[in-house]
């Protein structure tokens, strides 16, 4: 097995190669996806999910034609969206007739058009938890007249010795809660109860097998065995219990690292995953999967202001969640190279330093990958996409298309 750096160098050199041989000068920050990377982690998801089809997250893409580029894919079906604005469009793009908004909604603006359309409403499934949230959408419509589809999110953490673990989701974590609120909903007129969510972010996006992190990553096993085992008998129960108040249509769980373990259990009718895809740093260090690294951002270096350090142009691409080194971006190709602890990511420069320094001249490229999947595109209106060796197309990022979700 070749050295991982002999990997980042041949990136390095394919990624050249390509800009080299673009007919035109390539703006900065230059985002390119590999899609052989992106095409092998696709079909990585569909196997891990053994059958139970595989809903797309959009905030991990954020790229219309890599949504569409997946989709066409077996094993893929619909999308799940993280606003109602970007469902409404994407839905209006034909780009999926099967969208599950991950989040609850309170934008008026976007539940009018929602309410105004029986197309986008047959093809919208709100999320829930509250019956707050139906009180919004009642406020917006003079008649009950388009049914909106809603689908209950109930929260999947687990529940350690009297605390729980897990991301502050729902606030729904009994049955009794559940059903308390599935009654309300299908005694309301206008509301179709169509399915129910359970995200365990405990385990599908926590890494578990971290280099020089021995201890930390058994806990972190032996934390998400003990919360599959929960969750596995807590869904069974509201499953059972929600069966007695209506016949739901989809049960949606699970996120790239944790499609197999979540596409096991039987009340789960599909999982979710997006940053699998393009697999950022967060997702580099998991037991149950070798993703590729698919996703990059090229910026040229300005500065050698020592033999040992240059200086790019641009970086702040800090991920969102908890301040911490883990949220940086991470100088990739070519290899031997490291942000400063004074600087770090800056906002219009940023120093690198290391063995990789004396490889640069003015005007290469440093490709960093990001944290997180998805955020970077926000930074730019188009993506290179790479094939091979070469450049094949140039798409448009939401932003790019004139949108900010």
């Amino acid at each position: 097995m070749p050295h991982p750096h002999v990997d980042r160098n041949r990136l390095w050199s394919r990624l050249a190669g390509a800009v080299a041989a673009h007919p035109e000068p390539l703006p900065t920050p230059l985002m390119v996806v590999d899609l052989d990377a992106f095409d092998a982690n696709a079909d990585d998801l569909v196997r891990r999910a053994g059958g139970t089809p595989v809903r797309v997250a959009s905030k991990s893409l954020r790229v219309p034609a890599l949504l569409r580029r997946v989709l066409d894919r077996d094993g893929f079906r619909g999308v799940l969206a993280y606003t109602l604005a970007e469902a409404l469009w994407l839905h209006e793009q034909g780009v999926s007739d099967d969208l599950l908004v991950a989040y609850p909604t309170v934008e008026r603006g976007a539940l009018a058009r929602l309410v105004g359309s029986p197309a986008a409403a047959a093809a919208i499934t709100l999320m829930v938890d509250d019956v707050a949230h139906l009180d919004v959408v009642d406020s917006v419509r003079a008649s009950r007249a388009v049914p909106v589809r809603v689908a209950i999110d109930v929260d999947a953490g687990l529940w350690w010795h009297g605390r729980h673990v897990g991301p502050q989701r729902s606030p729904l974590h009994d049955t009794a809660g559940v059903v308390a609120l599935a009654r309300t909903v299908v005694a309301r007129d206008g509301f179709r109860l169509v399915g129910a969510m359970t995200y365990e972010g405990q385990v599908a996006g926590v890494p578990d097998d971290a280099p020089g992190q021995r201890a930390r990553s058994l806990v972190v096993r032996r934390l998400k065995a003990a919360s599959l085992r929960q969750l596995g008998e807590r869904r069974r129960a509201v499953a059972d219990a929600l069966a007695e108040v209506a016949p739901l249509e989809l049960w949606n769980a699970g996120g790239s690292g944790s499609v197999a373990e979540s596409a096991a259990d039987p009340v789960v009718t599909e999982v979710s995953a997006g940053s699998g895809l393009l697999v950022p740093t967060l997702f580099d260090h998991y037991r149950s999967f070798r993703p590729r690294p698919a996703s990059y951002v090229g910026l040229p270096v300005v500065r050698r202001p020592a033999p040992d350090v240059v200086t790019v142009h641009g970086g702040s691409l800090v991920a969102s969640g908890p301040a911490g080194a883990d949220r940086l971006p991470t100088p990739w190709a070519p290899p031997g190279l490291r942000l400063t602890r004074l600087e770090g990511a800056g906002e219009v420069q940023t120093p690198l330093t290391g063995t990789g320094a004396g490889l640069l001249a003015i005007g290469d490229l440093v490709w960093f990958r990001h944290a997180k999947s998805g955020e970077p595109f926000e930074h730019t209106t188009s993506v290179q996409l790479l094939a091979g060796d070469a450049f094949v197309d140039e798409a448009p990022t939401y932003r790019g298309h004139g949108l900010a979700f």
